[in-house]
């Protein structure tokens, strides 16, 4: 396998509530009339080709019509200012689709890859609270969404999109490559 990468991943978006394009697999219309969405993967442990890509976070902005299967998604990556040159790259790669995986199956529908922006990037995360900020440049945070209606308490979970889910919690995802 060329890649694995475990972490967590969290996303936000301008819809008014949880995302109908992941939750549909791209088929459902955004509430907008395009989607901006910011995904953000934290790599709790992982490899690419050996290279140890453990601690890093990488993120990406999208911008895509309602329905993100129709393609013509213009996308831009934030690399992890504390990768080196070879992490970088090979972040990239995965994220850009070449080193297969989930991401490759993404590539046909971006029409317009916009660039890489390097910036210190500052990730926490305390279970239900996920923080990320990149530069200047960004900064969002997003809870885990818990129904007035759950007697358990425990967070909503939207499982099996787009990645394999080996961890309980409903942002923590296995990607392979």
């Amino acid at each position: 396998m060329p890649w694995c990468l475990e972490g967590t991943y969290f996303e936000n978006c301008n819809c008014d509530s949880i995302c109908p394009c992941t939750t549909s697999g791209f088929t459902a219309a955004a509430d907008n009339e395009r989607c901006n969405a910011v995904l953000i993967f934290h790599i709790d442990s992982g490899e690419i080709d050996g290279l140890d890509v453990r601690g890093l976070t990488v993120g990406m902005a999208a911008d895509t019509p309602p329905v993100m299967g129709d393609g013509n998604w213009r996308v831009g990556l934030f690399m992890d200012a504390a990768a080196s040159s070879e992490q970088a790259e090979a972040l990239g790669a995965v994220f850009g689709g070449q080193k297969g995986g989930a991401f490759e199956g993404l590539a046909p529908l971006i029409s317009e890859m916009l660039g890489m922006e390097t910036a210190p990037i500052k990730y926490s995360d305390d279970g239900r609270r996920h923080r990320v900020k990149i530069g200047d440049l960004l900064e969002m945070e997003v809870e885990d969404f818990v129904s007035p209606f759950a007697q358990s308490g425990e967070p909503v979970k939207v499982t099996g999109v787009g990645a394999q889910t080996t961890r309980s919690s409903p942002a923590e995802r296995s990607l392979p490559g």
